[in-house]
């Protein structure tokens, strides 16, 4: 959420700011309500400093025996009209509250103006795509020969967008789980945590997912108790644990890790990859969350960006790292880094992590501050999030990468301690 006084004092700063990203804020109307606002504000505010007046007067008047039965009638009539202000208040502010939810963070200034994913910029590559001296299999083909990777299964199942792992798959994409933890847990820092899959709507409000994007979630509602939503990313969870905290600066940065299924309903990704499993309703995802001082966020998320970075690199999977341009960024970053990996089979780059710098925008929705050891007063912290990498591509991106010509599959170096001795697949 934005700065409520930001939004009263540079309004159409604000406003040119949100344009880069494609939103158009409703200037007049917001001025339409802050002017209301500040009208009955000032009324209600005379009124009470009126009625206390006049109700000072009643005891002296009583005590010089007039008659205050006037007097008392001015003041039940002022009592109505101050409950009518509140109400009329309250109404404003809800509404000025509701759209400030539906507002996406400021970019940084050091983010590229651009339309859409077209004008983002790239910053590096890391590695170099294979050449295949044989015709190149994708993911799905390497997977459905020995029926370890059965898609047909887990539509009877459960309908499309899903997918059914045994075997020797199924341990690899374990595999690909447990190495991710262990990575950012022994040599980057990372708490591991254990969250719960269903969150209520205050946590999704707290890191952006509510109100905007409830169509892209699942929801299960319960008669008589607050409705559960299975979580689209561990990032909602993990970010919440500091939710309505003050924390001591001692205890900052916070860095967390947590390998989760992640839910999603794709309400607007119909017709796209429904090949595989590069878009699922449900899916794997190792995730890092770090809390921080405003100060250091921005070399946070370097350093949170370098971590999901050193997975492909000792995977060895060809990739490169894009600063995402204004019109392409997620509703609550103020800065994003999207890592793609090499995809053989689409001769072509993929998204596989996106690392964030929410700055406070997260903290103000939740509340969550650290206490400045300068001032002593509560300040809100800044959130990072990042994905330490989605499992599933990953997977992809290994049966592809280490394809051979037969159709079996290398397993990368680093996962052989994983794989109880299996070094080839098929």
């Amino acid at each position: 959420m934005l700065d409520s006084k930001l939004l009263r004092t540079q309004l159409q700063d604000i406003a040119d700011r949100l344009a880069t990203r494609g939103y158009q804020l409703d200037v007049a109307r917001i001025e339409a309500l802050e002017a209301q606002r500040k009208t009955v504000q000032t009324r209600t505010e005379q009124l009470q400093a009126e009625r206390n007046a006049r109700s000072k007067s009643i005891g002296q008047a009583k005590q010089r025996g007039e008659d205050i039965a006037p007097l008392l009638a001015d003041v039940d009539r002022m009592a109505s009209e101050l409950d009518a202000g509140k109400q009329e208040l309250e109404g404003i502010q809800a509404e000025l509250d509701q759209l400030m939810l539906t507002l996406p963070n400021l970019p940084h200034e050091s983010v590229p103006v651009g339309k859409d994913e077209d004008e983002n910029v790239e910053v590096r590559r890391w590695g170099t795509p294979k050449s295949f001296d044989f015709p190149v299999q994708d993911h799905v083909a390497l997977g459905e020969q020995h029926g370890w990777l059965d898609f047909e299964t887990a539509a009877k199942l459960s309908g499309a967008r899903f997918a059914l792992m045994r075997g020797p798959i199924a341990r690899l994409h374990r595999a690909l789980a447990q190495f991710m933890i262990d990575l950012h847990t022994r040599e980057h820092g990372y708490e591991e945590a254990y969250t719960p899959y269903l969150v209520q709507a205050p946590a999704l409000q707290g890191t952006g997912q509510l109100p905007k994007f409830e169509e892209d979630l699942f929801k299960i509602t319960r008669e008589g108790e607050a409705d559960f939503y299975l979580i689209p990313t561990a990032e909602v969870s993990l970010t919440n644990i500091v939710a309505g905290e003050i924390l001591d600066a001692k205890q900052l940065p916070l860095k967390f890790v947590a390998h989760t299924p992640c839910f999603r309903s794709e309400a607007g990704a119909s017709g796209r990859d429904t090949r595989g499993m590069i878009r699922q309703h449900q899916f794997d995802k190792v995730e890092m969350v770090q809390i921080v001082e405003p100060d250091q966020s921005f070399e946070a998320l370097e350093s949170l960006t370098a971590n999901a970075e050193k997975v492909l690199q000792l995977l060895e999977l060809p990739y490169r790292v894009l600063a995402l341009c204004t019109g392409d960024m997620g509703f609550g970053a103020t800065k994003t880094y999207d890592l793609e990996v090499w995809v053989p089979s689409q001769d072509k780059y993929r998204e596989i992590s996106s690392c964030s710098n929410c700055g406070d925008f997260q903290a103000r929705r939740m509340q969550a501050r650290y206490r400045n050891p300068e001032t002593g007063k509560p300040e809100l912290v800044h959130t990072l999030n990042g994905s330490g990498l989605a499992v599933g591509r990953t997977l992809v991106a290994v049966l592809e990468n280490y394809q051979q010509a037969d159709g079996s599959v290398r397993v990368p170096e680093v996962l052989k301690p994983y794989m109880a001795g299996i070094e080839v697949i098929g």
